[in-house]
């Protein structure tokens, strides 16, 4: 029997080699390639688990600059209290992974720098915080304010809205819900309120939270605390969380 060549033992072995590396390659890229589905960057996985992902949120911490609003015969000024809490609120927000815009982010108004007189700025600053707003095209819009009546006798949050849009009574009853059973100090349900400038202008979900009375002594100096303004942020992120899952409140609204 004749011997094969050499010359074609060694095609042959070369060519065997090839294939098994070519072969090698092959399983490599498609391990690599399951690898990357299967198992996506830390990042992206946090991202799309978050439950305010990609949404726009704009919060306004009420008057700023000249406009003080109200004031506690102990001298806490509203809009420092407002402020906190929106701050706070913001926080809480981002964290769920909505992106957040804010009217203010110091003690300013948003008039021009020449607008005389308080009457005038004041009206401008609205004006220029609702078209800040409207710029952003926001998912939902939520203003923080404090509560002040002459009398020592009313404490507790109260949410308010304006019936242009048809989520705006959810949006409010289910922030109420949750000061409620947060604060555990008000039994109050969410009113509807016509006299809110920026509420009436804004075609968004939109609602106002009147967090506590500045008029009520201990309630004013409750609003300084750093703990509180925190546990009142976190209440109203709650209300916000439920609304943005689809849930309906149960409990009327006036």
């Amino acid at each position: 029997m004749s011997k094969p060549k050499s010359g074609v033992i060694t095609i042959w072995i070369r060519l065997r080699t090839i294939k098994k590396l070519l072969l090698g390659v092959c399983l490599l890229i498609v391990f690599v390639g399951i690898v990357t589905y299967e198992v996506p960057t830390e990042r992206t996985t946090k991202y799309w688990s978050l439950p305010l992902a990609g949404k726009v949120i704009v919060l306004d911490a009420g008057h700023g600059g000249v406009d003080g609003g109200a004031v506690s015969r102990q001298g806490v000024i509203e809009k420092d209290i407002n402020l906190a809490i929106t701050l706070y609120l913001r926080d809480y927000l981002q964290e769920a992974g909505a992106l957040v815009k804010m009217t203010r982010e110091g003690d300013y108004d948003l008039a021009l720098p020449d607008t005389k007189g308080y009457s005038k700025r004041k009206t401008e600053d609205l004006k220029q915080r609702v078209k800040k707003i409207e710029d952003q095209q926001p998912y939902l819009f939520l203003s923080v304010h404090m509560n002040s009546i002459p009398s020592n006798r009313w404490r507790g949050a109260q949410v308010f809205y304006y019936p242009n849009h048809p989520d705006n009574a959810n949006l409010a009853t289910l922030m109420q819900e949750e000061m409620r059973r947060n604060l555990e100090n008000t039994d109050r349900i969410a009113k509807t309120v016509n006299t809110v400038y920026l509420l009436r202008a804004l075609k968004v979900p939109a609602a106002l939270v009147e967090v506590g009375f500045l008029s009520h002594d201990e309630e004013a100096m409750l609003l300084r605390d750093v703990e509180y303004q925190r546990k009142v942020a976190a209440s109203i992120y709650k209300g916000i969380l439920r609304y943005s899952s689809g849930e309906k409140s149960k409990v009327s609204s006036e």
